[in-house]
């Protein structure tokens, strides 16, 4: 049955939205932190993660090339500019990542999706595709219909 009929007495409201931009930005920042530990990591200081109580309040030196900012012991760590190219990097696949999931989901329940149909794999489990191949006539007869005698 097709959604778009039926009345939805439920309005979107700020929720779904605020949600969206606040994994956004969890995301943005762990992107940062992750670019930063690779490039510690790089430079021969070993993975470093900071506390959960220092993800927010080290991005400011962190963005400033500071790579030891909220580290409990930081050691060797990667010269700014190496550590911007990381962060970079990491925000690029994030951002490619973003970029097919929400092409997925727009495929999946975007305003183009079709609705009532069965995908290939669905059509296979509930008919089978010997089932399939025997009523094919049926199903498709334009492209199987017998030759005219």
């Amino acid at each position: 049955m097709q959604q778009d009929r039926l009345k939805n007495p439920h309005p979107w409201t700020y929720e779904i939205p605020l949600a969206i931009v606040l994994a956004l930005v969890l995301l943005s920042v762990l992107g940062v932190h992750t670019g930063r530990a690779v490039a510690n990591l790089l430079a021969g200081g070993g993975w470093g993660w900071a506390p959960a109580t220092e993800l927010f309040t080290s991005l400011p030196g962190l963005l400033r090339g500071d790579a030891g900012t909220g580290l409990p012991d930081p050691g060797v760590v990667a010269d700014p500019s190496s550590l911007r190219v990381w962060i970079l990097i990491t925000q690029a696949v994030n951002l490619l990542g973003l970029i097919a999931l929400s092409a997925m989901a727009n495929r999946s329940w975007g305003p183009g999706r079709l609705r009532g149909m069965a995908s290939r794999a669905e059509a296979a489990a509930l008919l089978g595709l010997p089932r399939l191949r025997r009523h094919r006539a049926i199903i498709r007869p334009d492209l199987h219909a017998k030759a005219p005698r």
